[in-house]
């Protein structure tokens, strides 16, 4: 039992992301949340409109 507890803090520690590390990789995805946009895989919700494209054009940038 107490091997678990010793599992979790290891996993934990594994999956800890770096400052930075999550930074977007498509120049669209960082264009589209630095004004304040969101990307979707599917429609943009019935108040947003799309604005453009996100992760190389798979996804759209929804604007308010």
């Amino acid at each position: 039992m107490r091997i678990l507890y010793l599992l979790f803090a290891v996993v934990l520690l594994l999956f800890q992301a770096a400052p930075g590390s999550a930074d977007p990789l498509f120049a669209d995805t960082a264009e589209c949340r630095s004004q304040g946009n969101f990307c979707r895989a599917g429609a943009c919700p019935p108040t947003f409109a799309v604005s453009g494209s996100c992760h190389g054009g798979l996804l759209k940038c929804c604007a308010k």
